[in-house]
């Protein structure tokens, strides 16, 4: 029983780890992509600024991921105008918004280009 919940949880850690990996380099391309650094994709608080940066042209609104049950709201609002910096449908919003994982790379490795910040 041991044994196998070792060889479980090696092959869990990995698995995320491969993920965490694919997010990073993914956020990265998509910083690059939008005329950011691609290193900000890195740094813990930087990287939310520069991403609020792309989607509303005001870095500082993430300050309102902050705030107990409005950073919801404002992750969301700030998936779907993402989207739409990339040129990007409503129903890709929908994706950035639950499964990140996968939308988020076909951001950063696709075609998709940073037209800005739509008003």
């Amino acid at each position: 029983m041991d044994e196998s919940l070792a060889v479980f949880s090696g092959v869990y850690s990995i698995v995320v780890l491969a993920i965490g990996i694919l997010m990073l380099v993914a956020l990265w391309k998509i910083f690059v992509k939008a005329g950011k650094p691609g290193w900000g994709a890195i740094i813990p608080f930087y990287n939310s600024y520069c991403l609020f940066e792309m989607s509303f042209g005001n870095g500082w609104l993430f300050l309102l991921c902050l705030v107990p049950c409005v950073n919801f709201i404002i992750q969301i609002i700030m998936y779907v105008k993402l989207a739409k910096a990339f040129n990007q449908s409503t129903a890709f919003a929908v994706g950035l918004i639950f499964l990140p994982f996968i939308f988020l790379p076909i951001l950063g490795f696709g075609d998709a280009q940073y037209i800005g910040v739509s008003k």
